[in-house]
């Protein structure tokens, strides 16, 4: 193939899968290392972290850091404050990138941006898992209610004012799903230390 043909086609390629793509999967749609440092060097790829590159023609992404972590962890769930700040639910600005892994996963080894990881099981993993589309990257993030839940049960790393705190602004800007709520409680065995919250602000 003609190097200008592999070039054209690598970037159909990518722009069908959204726009970004890491290497592992450019080498399997058929794209050669080669052609990628190739469209880097010539300022129509972008290397926004190690593996995983994004067209240039693209617009700026919306959300960089979390766009980065799910692009690079993509088993992982995106939780606690960094989903808080995702759903507008806390005044608190995340210097990290809080994940969700399954007990016993491997740890990712990530250079920016900085990660804090949390381990879950089960159902507390599995459940309240949603599914947005930001710049072309799919990012795994739990539901408000599910966040909720999960700071309670974290709340003496993460302070009982931040859980209180986006349990209000929840309630302002959101329908106050109480049967989601006390869901996830269960899930999360926080029922006896949630309800009187729930309750309160009914």
């Amino acid at each position: 193939m003609k190097t200008g043909t592999a070039t054209e086609n690598a970037i159909k390629i990518i722009r069908e899968r959204g726009g970004t793509i890491r290497a592992s999967i450019a080498a399997k749609s058929g794209i050669h290392p080669q052609t990628l440092s190739d469209l880097k060097k010539s300022g129509r790829l972008e290397l926004i972290s190690r593996g995983v590159y994004r067209l240039a023609e693209l617009p700026p992404t919306s959300n960089p850091d979390l766009e980065i972590v799910a692009s690079r962890i993509p088993n992982g769930v995106i939780c606690l404050i960094s989903a808080l700040a995702f759903h507008e639910i806390t005044t608190q600005i995340p210097h990290e990138v809080n994940i969700a892994l399954k007990y016993g996963a491997e740890t990712p080894r990530i250079d920016y941006p900085p990660i804090s990881v949390h381990r879950f099981s089960g159902k507390a993993f599995e459940t309240g898992v949603e599914e947005h589309k930001l710049d072309g990257f799919t990012v795994r993030v739990y539901s408000p209610e599910k966040t909720i839940a999960d700071c309670f049960k974290f709340r003496n790393k993460i302070g009982m004012d931040i859980v209180l705190e986006a349990l209000k602004i929840y309630k302002k800007r959101n329908r106050f799903k109480i049967d989601e709520l006390l869901k996830y409680a269960k899930t999360n065995r926080m029922e006896r230390i949630m309800t009187p919250y729930l309750e309160a602000m009914l």
